[in-house]
């Protein structure tokens, strides 16, 4: 308790701001990483998986993995790595370097629906996906979906012990995805099976 008889919550008196309620995490879709801290006043780098990268402060609260911890953020500015955001209750360096390496998720419900003709796919739709060459025979799993700076590249788990396919996501190289049937058939350049 303060001295006025209130109960104490964080500096300056006022009270912690109240957590959403946590959120399935089978029903979550990851859209952003914290990076770094960004200066020593609490602000910290986003990497942001949406298409239009300050999307993401439009889905309102976003969540851990486990959906079971809420962050509110405000974007300050864009950086080479994405943007630099102020997260709600984060007001120093050592808080938010610990945010390093969080991703973030929303709700899929909280996100807009994908047309059907589109050629657009969340990444959490794609990964898990069963790969197959043209041929019908398996080649393996998509494990994740990276962006290293020249377009999305899938990383493909392959049966035994070969080690994983990179394989850049594109039309030349993936011409078909199907998420309703949870597969998609691969054209690999010759030498990378």
């Amino acid at each position: 308790m303060s001295r006025s008889g209130r109960p104490a919550g964080p500096a300056g008196g006022r009270a912690a701001p109240p957590q959403p309620a946590p959120v399935d995490p089978a029903e979550l879709v990851c859209i952003a990483e914290f990076a770094a801290p960004q200066g020593v006043r609490g602000l910290v780098r986003l990497r942001p998986f949406t298409e239009d990268p300050e999307a993401v402060a439009d889905y309102g609260p976003l969540y851990d993995r486990t959906g079971t911890r809420a962050f509110r953020i405000r974007i300050t500015g864009p950086h080479k790595v994405g943007l630099v955001v102020k997260v709600e209750g984060v007001d120093d360096r050592d808080a938010a370097a610990a945010l390093t390496g969080i991703r973030l998720h929303v709700p899929r419900s909280a996100l807009p629906p994908i047309e059907d003709d589109e050629e657009t796919w969340y990444h959490a739709d794609l990964i898990g996906m069963e790969v197959v060459d043209q041929a019908g025979a398996v080649v393996g799993r998509v494990r994740a979906v990276h962006d290293f700076g020249a377009g999305d590249v899938l990383e493909i788990d392959r049966p035994g012990d070969k080690a994983s396919l990179m394989l850049p996501f594109t039309r030349d190289y993936v011409p078909e995805v199907s998420v309703a049937t949870g597969r998609m058939v691969i054209d690999p350049p010759e030498g990378l099976e």
